[in-house]
């Protein structure tokens, strides 16, 4: 009596079977097909820098991926070899589309060296008794239009295709691929940055085993800080004009100011297109993977302002992108956004923290909203914040400003508290205390503002009596008082942070138009428009907004301001304890400078040695300060990975 079985490849084979007493035992033929070695496919799952294929450290969770256990691959969207081209034929400017289309993920082959640093190793353990006629295949059950695999091979290093073999001699070996993204994730609905290899084996007779690895895209993260800073960038503008001069001087300032704090690479400055917000048209961040020995590797990423007619923005593409560096810009941005809330001003990160549940471990944004009339940060940025999985965007109220971002009004402190930082906040009420307090000790008669004029620019002429009795400074900054303790309510609320974690820095702020309609301050240079029209800068022309806005139902007004006396909170942390801040240009009594004292002492309080640097005529008077014309590209040390 016989019986058959179906074999993998199909083919139907009578086993004889030979009676012994009562058992029947069946007889197996010689070519029976040989059933495959398991394949067993590893990627650095505990984020050490190596793949483990001789022990187990890499197997556990290799199939899921957590903020804690996971394997992690690059978008791969720097420009190792400076390939890129930055103009068209003829020297003609090509679109932003086309400045966005070059990277190192935009082609097939591998850019930057044999090295490929910027590449996710996976490893297949090797298979020593594997038939000499087996072949491997690699394919991308997730993940596949935005993944880009490759193979080292003797050759150097081989995209892998639907057509692509592995010998068994290579399988023996043990094969070594490399993983990288062609982008970041910009919206986790579409792709959430998940990619998982699926690794095949096939030996005769068509048995096949097969195993899987789970990657994830490193996610794009801003900068907070705690980390360091390590090189300063401005904007400088040329020519011989009065603005351009003072301008000249204030990057002269600024790079004697970033050396005495101890960072010693020179200032990386923005020549072309004349936009002094160098805060504003990027945000510098990063995206980074376990690399060997601890250390990290890194690209880090511009992020262009959601501002498409923003022309600073192309010389992040132009100037900086390269090897290390790489460019994102967002697309999608609608009409009806407004221009001024997607200023990367607008946009700032809380350093790492846990509260209420809640971790944030390579800190949080923050971005401002004007909820007065229902406007928003562009939702195409904020969808891919938000996509990263990590800093989840937090939105404070910027209805009562001007330009309405938050750098205007709070920043982060590193100090010596069980978070490591504490925040700094403007405080108008202290502001005004200031100015009563002098008045009532009889200096009410000294000029408000010891700035000296220029020929074209006459000094101002108020004096601290006339302030006082302004028809609107006061309530201008009652109201800001009341508007910027909602919002370190919020972040309170959020954060866990205490009173004693606060640090309150005298400030003011005014609509501004009563002045000018005086005479006493030029109009400005306003933060809001492009800022990038040479005529503009040198001769302050830009128009301002209008002091109020309605809402959407017209049954309301929302004053706007901006800071009156240079707003402190608008400086640049340097070093953990060194702060440059805004010269205030208040009001001297006693041969000192009321505001800068009083700054100065609140600083201190949080550890911090204060600077000043002059940005009267080059900054603040367009609604703006030291922060808001410079920009910094901080430490990418840190190991988002680790909590």
């Amino acid at each position: 009596m016989g019986r058959t079985v179906v074999t993998s490849n199909a083919r139907r084979v009578t086993l004889a079977l030979t009676a012994i007493g009562a058992v029947l035992a069946p007889t197996t033929p010689a070519f029976a097909a040989p059933v495959p070695p398991p394949v067993d496919l590893r990627a650095d799952v505990d984020r050490d820098g190596r793949v483990d294929v001789t022990g187990t450290t890499d197997t556990a969770g290799e199939d899921g991926w957590t903020a804690d256990r996971g394997a992690v691959f690059l978008p791969n969207i720097d420009d190792d070899t400076k390939r890129c081209p930055t103009a068209g034929p003829g020297g003609r400017p090509l679109s932003d589309a086309a400045l966005a289309a070059c990277n190192d993920a935009a082609d097939a082959v591998v850019n930057g060296g044999a090295d490929a640093t910027d590449l996710a190793r996976v490893r297949s353990v090797p298979m020593a008794n594997l038939p000499a006629t087996a072949t491997g295949t690699l394919t991308l059950r997730a993940g596949a239009k935005n993944t880009r695999v490759f193979v080292k091979r003797a050759s150097g290093w081989i995209l892998v295709t639907g057509k692509t073999r592995l010998t068994a001699a290579e399988l023996r070996a043990g094969v070594e691929f490399g993983v990288e993204a062609t982008d970041v994730v910009r919206d986790a609905k579409a792709w959430g940055g998940r990619a998982v290899l699926r690794l095949t084996v096939t030996v005769p007779g068509g048995r096949t085993t097969t195993d899987d690895v789970t990657l994830r895209v490193a996610p794009l993260l801003t900068h907070h800080h705690l980390q360091a800073a390590q090189q300063l960038m401005v904007t400088k503008v040329p020519g011989k004009d009065d603005y351009a001069r003072r301008q000249q001087a204030f990057v002269a300032g600024l790079a004697q100011e970033v050396k005495s704090a101890g960072i010693t690479p020179p200032l990386l400055t923005f020549d072309k297109y004349q936009d002094v917000w160098a805060q504003d048209f990027v945000e510098p961040g990063y995206v980074s993977m376990p690399a060997v020995d601890g250390r990290r590797q890194v690209i880090r990423v511009m992020l262009r302002s959601a501002q498409p007619d923003r022309e600073s923005g192309r010389e992040l593409f132009e100037k900086l992108r390269g090897r290390g560096v790489g460019v994102v810009q967002v697309t999608g941005v609608r009409e009806s956004e407004e221009w001024t809330l997607n200023s990367m001003g607008n946009l700032e990160t809380v350093p790492p923290y846990t509260h209420g549940g809640r971790s944030f471990p390579a800190g949080r944004i923050i971005m401002g909203e004007r909820k007065d009339y229902g406007s928003k940060p562009a939702q195409a940025m904020r969808t891919l914040l938000a996509s990263q999985g990590m800093q989840d965007p937090l939105l404070l109220d910027t209805s009562w400003l001007h330009v309405g971002h938050v750098d205007e009004f709070v920043q982060f402190l590193p100090a010596d508290t069980p978070r490591g930082w504490k925040i700094g906040i403007a405080d108008p009420e202290a502001g005004l205390r200031l100015l009563r307090d002098a008045q009532k000790a009889g200096h009410g008669k000294v000029r408000m503002f010891s700035v000296p004029g220029t020929k074209d620019t006459p000094a101002p002429k108020e004096t601290i009596d006339q302030a006082l009795a302004s028809r609107w400074l006061v309530a201008d900054n009652t109201m800001a008082a009341q508007r910027i303790r909602a919002n370190l309510a919020v972040l309170q609320r959020e954060t866990g942070v205490t009173d004693a974690e606060v640090v309150r820095v005298p400030a003011l702020y005014t609509r501004g138009t009563e002045e000018a309609e005086r005479g006493d301050r030029v109009p400005r240079l306003t933060r809001l428009g492009a800022g990038q029209v040479p005529e503009a800068v040198s001769e302050y022309g830009q128009q301002r907004e209008l002091t109020r806005r309605t809402d959407r139902a017209g049954t309301a007004e929302t004053v706007m301001t901006s800071a009156y006396v240079p707003g402190a909170v608008n400086g640049i942390l340097l070093a953990r304890d060194r702060y440059l801040a805004p010269r205030q240009w208040g009001p001297v009594i006693g041969g000192k400078d009321v505001f800068t004292d009083a700054v100065t002492a609140a600083y201190t309080t949080a550890g911090m040695r204060v600077s000043y640097i002059d940005d009267w005529y080059t900054y603040h008077l367009g609604m703006g300060e030291v922060h808001c014309g410079t920009n910094t590209l901080r430490s990418t040390a840190d190991a988002w990975w680790r909590r």
